[in-house]
């Protein structure tokens, strides 16, 4: 992982300033944290769920500076391989208990990849014939904050006003 700033962008129906770590009330793919992306339109689309979802008024991008020390340690999955898929499905059972990292950063499993994963983890799918099909979709990714010391490198930079618009 290279030390360069990087931008990461984090939706919701309100403006993050400080990010936490946060225990979801659902077991999601890389766990416990605050979860961000490199990518501004997958962010925009994420707050306008989230708004729809809790019912609220306006919805928010929230901007961040990220630059990561080397102290920190970071799990990095280039694609939807057999490692990312045994994550995220451990992760969704709840039986992740191996390394612990700071931050965790690979594709993220929007719609279409959450269903193909469902079936995998039902056991509709094989392994196989799940990997094959992901391998197909264009996917985008999400970093996940996982510790006090990772949040340490993410700075609030600033927000911008979504509002109520479903964004297309």
């Amino acid at each position: 992982m290279s030390e360069k700033i990087m931008w990461l962008y984090h939706g919701s129906d309100v403006i993050v300033k400080k990010p936490r770590i946060i225990e979801s009330n659902r077991l999601l793919d890389f766990g416990t944290g605050f979860y961000t992306t490199t990518n501004k339109n997958q962010a925009i689309r994420w707050s306008q769920k989230v708004m729809a979802r809790n019912n609220s008024e306006s919805s928010y991008l929230s901007v961040y500076k990220f630059q990561a020390e080397k102290e920190i340690k970071i799990k990095k999955f280039e694609k939807p391989d057999k490692e990312w898929l045994d994550f995220i499905t451990a992760n969704r059972n709840g039986t992740y208990m191996e390394e612990e990292y700071d931050i965790i950063w690979g594709p993220v499993a929007d719609d279409n990849v959450y269903l193909t994963v469902k079936l995998f983890e039902t056991g509709v799918l094989s392994k196989e014939e799940a990997l094959k099909r992901l391998k197909v979709e264009k996917l985008f990714d999400q970093v996940l904050f996982h510790s006090e010391k990772a949040l340490k490198c993410c700075e609030f930079y600033n927000f911008e006003i979504i509002g109520g618009d479903v964004f297309e």
